[in-house]
């Protein structure tokens, strides 16, 4: 009964990382579209994909803070 409910909250965890990754990754294409570096000096915003990279890390690391508070009040 236990492992079932270990189960479900662990997929429930990596869903939400899943689906804030991909909005991240979202996020930093559109950054990297429409404002990104125009000289191509800057390390992460000279190319999508660093931007897309970037964003779903960020994106991660932030939605962790939001999970984490949540699993230890519970």
């Amino acid at each position: 009964m236990q492992t079932k409910f270990l189960w479900r909250k662990l997929n429930k965890q990596l869903l939400v990382y899943t689906i804030t990754a991909f909005v991240g990754g979202m996020l930093g294409w559109l950054y990297w579209k429409f404002i990104g570096c125009e000289s191509g000096s800057c390390s992460i915003t000279s190319k999508p994909f660093n931007s897309a990279a970037y964003g779903a890390i960020m994106a991660m690391l932030v939605t962790n803070l939001f999970i984490s508070k949540t699993v230890n009040n519970k």
